[in-house]
């Protein structure tokens, strides 16, 4: 099975929330510096209305103390939208509490104001990396899926067994039907599946979690 090509750089961007001007304008000074595009927001309501979040390829640097929702409560609100976003919080006063909050939350890291260039390039540059990676792998995801959606119920059931390591003559007495019923479907779910051999087809399966059959 082939690999999605991953996205060219210049489509990913850094977005920039924070309340103050100032900072708006001197990270994105350094960062623009460095070749990349950046989208300064200065509300997490504004980045929220812009629509940024959906389906972009970028990292989000995002202050943790603002007023009306910090950044903590957008992290939440990202979440809920099932935003696949790498998020850096970058704050001046925040709390050990804010700061493991934020990181079981799942953000990708926390840097203190001030944030020297060297630093704040690297991370962005880290975070946008495997913003890219995870779109490519949610892109075969959605392919791997749509390809398992032509297998019928049985095929996907001879699959199911397949992978579990049972043998053609052990897969027909598990289902009723006959070896040779058993090596057509097997041969269908190949091809539908674009696997290549039995180790692939394991980690399509895998890959999709499907489970062994009842």
């Amino acid at each position: 099975m082939g690999t999605t090509p991953y996205p060219a750089p210049d489509e990913a961007r850094v977005f920039l929330v924070d309340d103050h001007a100032s900072v708006r304008r001197s990270l994105g000074r350094v960062l623009r510096a460095a070749g990349h595009r950046v989208e300064p927001f200065s509300s997490a309501r504004e980045f929220l209305a812009s629509g940024s979040h959906a389906g972009a390829i970028g990292c989000l640097l995002l202050d943790l103390c603002m007023p009306e929702q910090d950044g903590l409560a957008l992290q939440a609100e990202l979440a809920k939208l099932d935003a696949a976003i790498p998020i850096v919080f970058i704050t001046g006063n925040a709390s050990v509490e804010a700061s493991v909050r934020a990181m079981r939350a799942g953000a990708f890291d926390f840097l203190a104001k001030p944030v020297a260039a060297r630093v704040l390039l690297g991370t962005v540059r880290c975070a946008l990396e495997r913003a890219v990676k995870a779109r490519a792998a949610r892109a075969e995801l959605a392919a791997m899926r749509a390809l398992e959606q032509r297998l019928t119920r049985r095929e996907h059931e001879v699959m199911s067994l397949v992978v579990e390591g049972l043998l053609n003559k052990q897969v027909a007495g598990e289902l009723g039907v006959s070896e040779k019923t058993v090596k057509i479907h097997r041969a269908r779910v190949m091809e539908k599946t674009r696997a290549r051999s039995l180790p692939d087809l394991v980690r399509f399966a895998a890959r999709l979690g499907i489970p062994s059959a009842p």
